[in-house]
């Protein structure tokens, strides 16, 4: 018999649960004129086998065949790996073993993080989350051509990643009250927030890196900066802590499907466009890195940009 939990061990394509062990770059390609390395960013595919929303703004189901083009792209690309930014499916546990098959057809190491969605099953469900998708734990690090990548796990604290009973609820509540009695923008339920475990690994991670003369590029799906009502609870704290960092170079996410951009204290904030928006046309971007700038290479909806660092 074939039960709703053997459905992901059987078809489900997730990557090793071991950690990425990162990349080397060739000495040569700085002094090429070309770029230090390049890398892949997919941010929320949303998949789930339902119609779309009655708002008609997301396409939900679109997402497969947009995620497979995408792959096909990328795989014709020279790339040091894949992120895809959270929120990988909708709701319903069994989206999954739908939607991760995909990711084994790319040529590429694939990583991930997680978005609210992507909790959005039922509750015996919620701690296989992160082992479905084969990530090593909520969050890491890994390091590649002078630079130190940190993956931010934005579910921490939350009303709905923890399991219930888990004392990180309880603080979720009162963080989301405080910010409620505040008017805050952000104090949505559909926002999380770092535990202070989190954060001051953070911290640590961003400060070894700096020891080792390594660059940052922090990566979350909730955005920190501008303001929006996207936003991670405690985003202030993380800005401060990234904007007076110096070898912090940019912050990554997803999560605002519209997408956003903002600029503090010489540190790029970008939000990636959502794939699963609109019925026909993609979003999902390259990144390549240059001594002095990053390129985002954007296809579909998602823009052009150079970044200067």
């Amino acid at each position: 018999m074939i039960t709703r939990r053997k459905v992901i061990t059987m078809s489900s394509a997730a990557a090793l649960l071991t950690p990425f062990a990162g990349f080397s770059v060739s000495s040569s390609a700085a002094q090429s004129g070309g770029p230090l390395f390049r890398f892949g960013v997919v941010a929320d595919p949303q998949y789930a086998p339902v119609p779309p929303n009655a708002s008609k703004t997301r396409f939900y189901a679109n997402s497969l065949w947009k995620l497979s083009e995408a792959i096909e792209t990328l795989n014709g690309e020279d790339l040091k790996f894949v992120v895809t930014l959270g929120d990988i499916i909708d709701r319903h546990w069994e989206s999954f073993s739908a939607i991760l098959p995909l990711y084994d057809k790319l040529k590429h190491e694939k990583l991930f993080l997680l978005g609210n969605h992507d909790f959005d099953v039922a509750g015996d469900y919620l701690q296989s989350v992160v082992r479905t998708v084969g990530m090593p734990s909520a969050y890491y690090d890994f390091a590649g051509g002078g630079y130190r990548f940190i993956v931010l796990d934005g579910n921490d604290v939350s009303t709905f990643a923890p399991p219930k009973g888990d004392p990180r609820r309880e603080l979720a509540d009162k963080r989301l009250a405080e910010l409620k009695a505040q008017g805050a923008a952000n104090a949505q339920s559909w926002n999380g927030s770092l535990s202070d475990t989190q954060f001051q690994w953070l911290q640590d991670t961003i400060g070894k890196a700096s020891a080792a003369n390594e660059k940052v590029i922090v990566l979350n799906h909730y955005p920190v900066y501008p303001a929006n009502e996207h936003n991670l609870w405690d985003a202030d704290r993380v800005v401060d802590l990234v904007s007076n960092s110096g070898n912090v170079v940019a912050y990554f996410n997803g999560h605002n499907h519209a997408g956003n951009y903002g600029e503090r204290n010489g540190k790029h904030f970008l939000n990636f466009k959502g794939m699963v928006d609109t019925p026909t046309t993609t979003a999902f971007a390259i990144v390549e890195v240059y001594s002095d700038r990053l390129e985002i290479k954007g296809f579909g909806r998602e823009e052009n940009r150079t970044l200067k660092i």
